[in-house]
């Protein structure tokens, strides 16, 4: 019962974090990661609620799709940085 409620508490915050880095980050690369990290925190959430068929579908619907067309869209639209800008940055 107590390891029950530390891992909850765990990927609680892990859950947070993510989602706040999600928001926070300016680099989108970036934040497309921490949005799987915490679409990923969710499925734990779910696997810990004994729903393992919504952590599958979350896993495979929503990290697996969305995730993927977001990283494509990120690597076709980002622009390349001239070397003066990556060291103003």
């Amino acid at each position: 019962m107590v390891y029950e409620t530390l891992a909850f508490g765990l990927f609680a915050l892990v859950t947070i974090a993510s989602s706040l880095g999600v928001v926070l980050v300016r680099d989108v690369w970036h934040s497309a990661l921490l949005l799987g990290v915490a679409l990923l925190s969710v499925a734990v959430h779910y696997v810990m609620l004994q729903a393992e068929f919504l952590a599958a579908m979350q896993i495979l619907v929503y990290v697996g799709g969305v995730l993927i067309l977001i990283t494509f869209a990120v690597m076709l639209t980002r622009q390349a940085q001239t070397e003066e800008e990556v060291t103003e940055a």
